[in-house]
């Protein structure tokens, strides 16, 4: 399942999926400072420097104000932005628009959720070199004794991913199909961490 045609290992794409209103926090959890840059460029940073042949950025809620203060160059030869009209209406949302963008495309996505910053290209790329010498059509982190992010889905699942309603992600397909779950085993590092509140965020910049 992993290869290509030629023998190399199949290319696969990136969606973060950063267009969300950030209800809990009360401000645009993406713009949330670090360093010289923002919560979001440093995620998309270690996605676009992976071994992810192509990242799909989408964005939805404050998307040019988000666009305007990316430290990010939007035209990075591996960057395509996604707007997600209909953002409002959930996580769901945001992956068909990334699915819509990539599905003719890719024979497998990777989901990146924006507010996870310990996601590292380190990460993404063991997941990524492990699922596809797998065979198996999924893919997903594990910390500890809980699944993670990110996760990767392959085009027998695309309509699986067509079905989802509302704000909610991928989890019950993996709780679905257990046994064709590809999992990293990760022990260490604090991978697991999102941020979803001012406290989450204050945690973070400690650490």
């Amino acid at each position: 399942m992993g290869q290509g045609k030629d023998g190399t290992l199949r290319k696969v794409a990136g969606l973060i999926l950063a267009a969300g209103a950030s209800t809990r926090l009360g401000t645009p959890k993406q713009l949330l400072p670090v360093g010289d840059a923002c919560l979001l460029d440093l995620v998309l940073r270690e996605a676009l420097d992976s071994d992810l042949h192509r990242v799909y950025l989408v964005l939805g809620y404050q998307s040019d104000r988000i666009r305007a203060r990316l430290r990010t160059d939007p035209h990075h030869p591996k960057l395509t932005i996604v707007e997600n009209p209909a953002y409002e209406e959930g996580m769901s949302t945001s992956i068909l628009a990334g699915l819509s963008r990539t599905e003719t495309l890719y024979e497998d996505i990777m989901i990146i959720l924006a507010d996870m910053p310990f996601i590292n290209r380190q990460l993404i790329n063991r997941l990524l070199h492990r699922y596809l010498q797998s065979a198996l059509p999924l893919g997903a982190v594990k910390v500890g004794d809980k699944r993670s992010h990110p996760v990767i889905i392959n085009r027998v699942f695309y309509g699986e991913l067509r079905r989802l309603k509302g704000d909610v992600g991928a989890r019950g397909l993996f709780a679905k199909f257990p046994d064709r779950v590809c999992v990293l085993d990760v022990d260490e590092g604090p991978y697991d961490m999102d941020i979803d509140t001012v406290e989450d965020y204050e945690k973070f910049m400690k650490k």
